[in-house]
């Protein structure tokens, strides 16, 4: 049986195991574990408002998990979500519980007002289980970048 919560203070060490466990929330089994968060940065990430991070559990930890962003606009609505990344136990999948964080997402957007969220589809798995949510690709919008900036030395 799963239980499916949002984080908040308090929640660092299941932030930290999630973070450990990450090869069995990935789509290959080549993954490894990522590095979890000082605790100062657990405690900031997990009491910021805009950050939205549930966890579903079960009898052995975290089951799923689902991280999505509240993005400021220049423009009305005024804001936006970003679903930043969702994960589901390699063991656990095809039981519901992707689809019952986004409904804890979707719940939340709706109590908020909050009509549109979006997400970077990296892989045709993602694409099609998105696709599953109600997502819809948007016409013109097929590239994702990123540029890394380096803490010293020259820009």
């Amino acid at each position: 049986m799963q239980r499916i919560r949002r984080l908040g203070p308090g929640d660092e060490p299941l932030l930290a195991e999630l973070n450990l466990r990450d090869a069995e929330f990935g789509l290959s089994a080549d993954g490894g574990a990522l590095e979890p968060l000082a605790p100062s940065d657990a405690r900031a990430l997990l009491a910021d408002r805009d950050v939205l991070l549930w966890a579903a559990e079960d009898d052995l930890g975290p089951a799923g998990f689902l991280l999505a962003l509240t993005l400021p606009l220049r423009h009305a609505p005024g804001r936006e979500l970003l679903l930043y990344e969702i994960g589901v136990r390699r063991d656990v999948r095809r039981q519901g519980i992707g689809r019952a964080l986004c409904g804890r997402m979707r719940d939340l957007m709706r109590e908020k007002g909050i009509e549109t969220v979006w997400v970077l589809a990296d892989n045709p798995v993602a694409a099609d289980f998105y696709a599953a949510m109600g997502f819809r690709r948007k016409s013109g919008m097929q590239a994702y970048m990123e540029m890394e900036v380096p803490s010293s030395g020259p820009c």
